[in-house]
């Protein structure tokens, strides 16, 4: 008998494409709202992930879902699952 080790669900994060230089590569810019702790005001973070676009379809402007997957390079560790969004013009 073989024993399979479940690997979870899967971390997806939202965001907007910010560069598409790259050869099945895009940038992606995600934001979030965070409360400060003591002065309890709303603050955005943002944070930029590159993510593997297999079939280079991604546009800047584009509002896509990134999910994680395991390490494609060094800096590279997550991949597009879909295009929610295409960008306007």
């Amino acid at each position: 008998m073989v024993k399979r080790k479940h690997r979870g669900i899967p971390k997806a994060r939202t965001g907007v494409v910010v560069g598409n230089k790259m050869d099945k590569t895009v940038v992606i810019e995600v934001r979030t709202t965070v409360i400060h702790p003591r002065y309890k005001k709303y603050i955005q973070r943002r944070r930029r992930f590159k993510a593997h676009d297999e079939r280079n379809t991604c546009r800047l402007g584009d509002r896509v879902e990134i999910v994680e997957t395991r390490p494609l390079s060094k800096t590279k560790h997550w991949r597009v699952r879909k295009v929610l969004e295409a960008a306007r013009g």
